[in-house]
C-alpha cells in the first residue's frame, strides 16, 4: 500500500527556498512512498510563487503553493496543516537543505518507534569569517534535548508528524506550544540521527548578542508553559529557581573566562534561565525576528 507524505516549507522573501526544493527533489525514497510539497508563502503578497513554481517545473515536483499573508510563522505552518492530506506531514525550513536519505530516515524511525513525531538533526554551516569560538562551539546546530530520558519538546526545522496526531490535538502556535501539547497529552517524540538537514548561519546571527537573545526568547516561551502549570506560591518558587539558575550560570561564565567556548555556553544557558525568570515576573516577551 502506498504511503503519502506532505512536506511543508514556510517561506518569507528567501530566495534560498529554491535550494531547499532542489534538495527535496533529490530525496531517495522507498518505493511505497509518495511525496507532495506544500509551500506556504508568508509574505503580504505571494512574492515567492514565481520562484517556487519555476523550481517545481525544473525538478518535476508535485507541489502546491498556498498564500499565508500574515507574516507570522505559526499561521504559515497552520496553512500547511490545512492543505495537508497525506498520512504524514514533514517540515523543513526554507533556508535548509535535506540529505538524500532525510525523509526515509524520519519515516523509518517513525515505523520502528511508533512515535507521533520524529525529529532529525539540523547541522549549522558556518561561513569562513564566522567567529572561531562560535564555529568551534557549534552553537547554532539543533538537536533534541531529552528530559529524564524523554523528548518533551521539538522544533519544526526537521520533523515528521503523523497527521492523525495533528487532527487529534488540533493546530498549535509556536513550536514549543504544539510539542508540549503533544507530550502533555501522552504523545511521544522520537529521534532519527541519520535524518540530516543543513542550515547556513547568516553573519547577523553569528554573534554572542544574537545567541543571547535567542536563548532568552526560548526561556520566555518555556515560562509561558510554567505560568499555565503553576499559580501563586508555586509560580514564585519557579521564578526563584530560574533566578538562581541564572546566577549559577553567570558564576560559571566567570570561572570559564579563559575559554571563549566555555564562557559562551554558560552565558547562553544563563540567558535562557533569565528569560524564564523575566516571563514569570510578567515582563513582555522579547520579539526575536
Amino acid at each position: 500500500m502506498t504511503r503519502t507524505i506532505d512536506i511543508g516549507v514556510c517561506t518569507y522573501r528567501r530566495p534560498a527556498v529554491a535550494m531547499t526544493l532542489a534538495s527535496l527533489a533529490a530525496l531517495e525514497l522507498p518505493p511505497d512512498v509518495r511525496v507532495r510539497i506544500i509551500v506556504a508563502d508568508n509574505d503580504s503578497e505571494p512574492s515567492a510563487r514565481p520562484l517556487v513554481e519555476a523550481s517545481a517545473r525544473t525538478h518535476g515536483l508535485d507541489l502546491a503553493c498556498v498564500h499565508a499573508p500574515a507574516r507570522n510563522i505559526s499561521l504559515a505552518r497552520n496553512a500547511c496543516l490545512d492543505a495537508a492530506t497525506a498520512d504524514f506531514l514533514a517540515f523543513i525550513d526554507d533556508d535548509e537543505t535535506a540529505a538524500p536519505g532525510w525523509l526515509a530516515a524520519l519515516l523509518a524511525a517513525a515505523d520502528v518507534t511508533g512515535s507521533d513525531a520524529v525529529l532529525g538533526p539540523v547541522n549549522a554551516v558556518y561561513a569562513e569569517d564566522a567567529p572561531g569560538w562560535i564555529a568551534a562551539g557549534d552553537f547554532h546546530s539543533t538537536r533534541p534535548a531529552p528530559s529524564r530520558g524523554r523528548i518533551v519538546k521539538g522544533y519544526a526545522g526537521n520533523v515528521l508528524i503523523r497527521r492523525e496526531t495533528v487532527r487529534r490535538l488540533g493546530q498549535g502556535g509556536e513550536d514549543d506550544q504544539f510539542f508540549y501539547h503533544l507530550t502533555d497529552a501522552g504523545g511521544t517524540i522520537g529521534y532519527a540521527p541519520q535524518a540530516l538537514a543543513w542550515e547556513p548561519v547568516p553573519p547577523a546571527r553569528a554573534s554572542l548578542k544574537w545567541l543571547l537573545k535567542r536563548s532568552f526568547r526560548t526561556g520566555q516561551t518555556h515560562a509561558a508553559r510554567l505560568r499555565a502549570l503553576h499559580r501563586g506560591p508555586a509560580r514564585g518558587g519557579q521564578l526563584a529557581l530560574a533566578g538562581a539558575k541564572a546566577c549559577v550560570c553567570l558564576a560559571g561564565a566567570a570561572t570559564a573566562l579563559p575559554s571563549a567556548v566555555g564562557r559562551g555556553r554558560w552565558l547562553v544557558r544563563g540567558a535562557l534561565h533569565a528569560g524564564v525568570a523575566a516571563r514569570l515576573a510578567g515582563l513582555k516577551p522579547l520579539e526575536l525576528y
